[in-house]
């Protein structure tokens, strides 16, 4: 297994055991056909998780990529297996009241994985998050989620839990600057115009390396980018068009207000020369052109400081 998933992600994916990886996985010509984490859950065993949305067609493509050669086992967990995501300066409060896992930063560091029980509940938990805030990822068999979910939540009445829905997901997570599949990433770009860069290992072989090699060597023409309205009460919704010098440079991949910096933020892929940060842009609304700027990423913790808490 360590073989074949060296070979299709961009990542080092040889790593100690309880490490959670996050990696693309690149098409031939070193576009992103897969974004996703994998987690070395053993000395050959892993487990990969992906966005809800995309699941199915990973699994596909992972089969895909099998040669007869390889014997690998792959299968879909997702009908076995509860996860709730629980984020925020508290959760290690609420996630201490119903487990005796040793929850702090030497014992349980992010971008590792543990097991542990949630009250009488096997259970394992990533730390990891996709809003930008400290928190866990928490995996265990799927009819116990109902209880596990009580179990937070009666434990998280007097920390002020809340219930997040995909609306404030999306906002979260462009706050942080984390991309989505199939919006922000595509096979059209490679990790590196995409800002990925740091997840792609280019001392190793994988899919897709030549193709990125030789890219990287005529060098790049455009930048995944994040824009800001300059009108704190204005908001887009995606797929409008970027002005940029009297024409259209680009298109939006991503938009939503963020609710922590009261701006409507946006990202799109921006030619270098309207890339940099302070540019001045306009995101043409129904008609209407709405003054931006492109921002300095991740708007909000730049320093990572809220992740690692």
């Amino acid at each position: 297994a360590l073989a074949f998933l060296e070979r299709v992600c961009a990542n080092r994916i040889d790593r100690r055991p309880g490490t959670v990886i996050y990696t693309s996985m690149l098409t031939a010509s070193g576009g992103i056909r897969c974004d996703l984490t994998v987690t070395r859950a053993g000395e050959d065993s892993f487990m990969v998780v992906t966005g809800g949305g995309s699941g199915m067609h990973d699994l596909a493509w992972l089969r895909r990529q099998l040669r007869d050669d390889e014997r690998v086992s792959i299968a879909n967990m997702t009908d076995h297996r509860f996860c709730l995501g629980l984020w925020g300066p508290r959760a290690r409060d609420v996630l201490a009241a119903v487990t005796d896992a040793d929850l702090a930063n030497e014992a349980f560091p992010y971008m590792t994985m543990r097991e542990l029980a949630i009250g009488e509940v096997p259970a394992f938990a990533q730390r990891i998050s996709y809003v930008g805030e400290l928190g866990w990822e928490l995996y265990g068999p799927i009819e116990m989620g109902a209880r596990v979910w009580d179990l937070l939540w009666e434990a998280g009445v007097e920390h002020g839990l809340i219930a997040g829905g995909l609306g404030a997901f999306d906002s979260l997570r462009l706050e942080k600057g984390y991309r989505l599949w199939g919006q922000d990433l595509s096979t059209e770009h490679d990790p590196f115009e995409a800002g990925l860069g740091f997840a792609v290992k280019m001392d190793k072989e994988f899919q897709g390396h030549d193709a990125l090699r030789a890219k990287q060597e005529r060098g790049p023409t455009e930048r995944l980018s994040c824009i800001v309205l300059a009108d704190p009460d204005a908001v887009v919704m995606g797929k409008e068009p970027i002005w940029a010098g009297g024409r259209v440079v680009s298109y939006v991949t991503s938009a939503n207000y963020g609710y922590s910096i009261g701006r409507g933020i946006a990202y799109g892929y921006l030619p270098l020369e309207f890339a940099d940060e302070g540019t001045t842009l306009e995101i043409e609304y129904f008609g209407d052109r709405l003054a931006a700027n492109v921002a300095a990423e991740p708007l909000w913790d730049p320093a990572g400081e809220r992740l690692r808490a």
